[in-house]
């Protein structure tokens, strides 16, 4: 488990020095420096051309600079928030215009709206949510259709309120938005057959639930009655099938992957969400094993630095144990909080992730 790792206070100008040398950007917005021969100030991360140190001074803030006469740097804006929040800023803005409309805005007009060019923007976006803006508009619409079929008065009102304009469209993508029929969909399931199978793990009871496109489910607990229950639960209307011999090879990966989970999942996952859950568990996903991240950490990654606690409902949402780690995120201090299945199993995973 990762600590809480202070920040570097740098109290000498030695230290300031080294780390203006070193371009280390822990130290943005501790210090600042300024460059006497070009008259302008930067963060310690610049990249600027390296400055000579009988040229430099330091500065406890942009404020402190701009009084000694100094100009922010154009290259490293000094003045303005730190990029890493200006690019999750800007993801956001991108979010909420894609959420804002049905037809999805297309990626010139997002990469405008953001003060970038497109192919930077793409970029952006992908580092901090973990997939394209076309990903995240086709999540934001399954998740209208989810909607729409479950209050609509018909597939047809439901159709057009996510923003298809003919039904041809709406029908070819149905079955990757719902995994199964939009009727199937509004009938609660009713038409999909699920397999499943209960056995027993290191951590206790396991079950594992699969549609012929992937994994819909790992629960975990002490009591295997209640796991059925809710399978039975999620899936109301869908045809359970347990108990076929086929089917033992996948519980047996999926159990190797509890006791050992940094050997991954080579298997299909069929798991649905909202866009924004579905953002936060491929940010889990790149999360590698034997590290954490904090929810805080992980909101920024997706470009809600506030959204910690939205973050913490996203995991307890995930029906996926260990295949979508949400055991690897922890407080702000690297303490253990909640886990839908346990804090002692997400202890337990983690500590077997970290070798101890």
């Amino acid at each position: 488990m990762n600590a809480a790792i202070p920040t570097p206070s740098y109290p000498s100008d030695a230290e300031r020095w080294d780390a203006v040398q070193r371009r280390d950007a822990r130290a943005d917005g501790v210090f600042y420096y300024s460059v006497s021969s070009t008259g302008v100030y930067c963060r310690p991360s610049c990249g600027a051309r390296a400055a000579l140190r009988r040229n430099v001074q330091f500065h406890a803030s942009c404020s402190a600079a701009e009084q000694a006469g100094f100009r922010a740097c154009l290259r490293c804006k000094p003045d303005l928030p730190p990029l890493a929040e200006r690019h999750a800023a800007a993801v956001a803005q991108a979010c909420r215009l894609i959420d804002a409309v049905a037809e999805a805005p297309d990626l010139d007009r997002l990469a405008q709206a953001c003060g970038m060019s497109r192919f930077h923007f793409h970029r952006v976006f992908k580092a901090h949510t973990g997939i394209t803006p076309k990903a995240y508009a086709a999540a934001q619409r399954a998740q209208r259709v989810q909607q729409g079929l479950a209050q609509a008065p018909s597939v047809t009102d439901a159709l057009y309120a996510a923003g298809f304009n003919s039904s041809g469209r709406f029908y070819a993508a149905a079955d990757a938005m719902l995994g199964m029929s939009p009727k199937a969909f509004r009938a609660g399931g009713s038409g999909a057959s699920i397999r499943f199978a209960i056995g027993a793990c290191s951590l206790g009871a396991i079950l594992v639930a699969a549609t012929d496109k992937g994994i819909c489910a790992i629960l975990m607990g002490d009591d295997p009655e209640q796991l059925a229950r809710d399978l039975q639960d999620r899936f109301p209307r869908a045809e359970l099938r347990g108990a076929e011999a086929d089917f033992e090879a996948t519980v047996a990966k999926v159990v190797a992957l509890v006791e050992q989970p940094a050997i991954g999942l080579d298997l299909p996952l069929d798991v649905r969400g909202t866009a924004f859950q579905q953002r936060v568990w491929q940010a889990l996903r790149a999360v590698p094993s034997g590290a954490t991240v904090s929810y805080a950490e992980l909101a920024a990654r997706i470009g809600l630095p506030s959204g910690a606690r939205a973050i913490a409902g996203a995991c307890a949402a995930n029906p996926v144990a260990v295949a979508i780690p949400c055991h690897r995120v922890v407080r702000q201090d690297g303490t253990l909080s909640g886990y839908r299945w346990g804090v002692e199993r997400k202890a337990a995973l983690l500590k077997r992730e970290s070798g101890a």
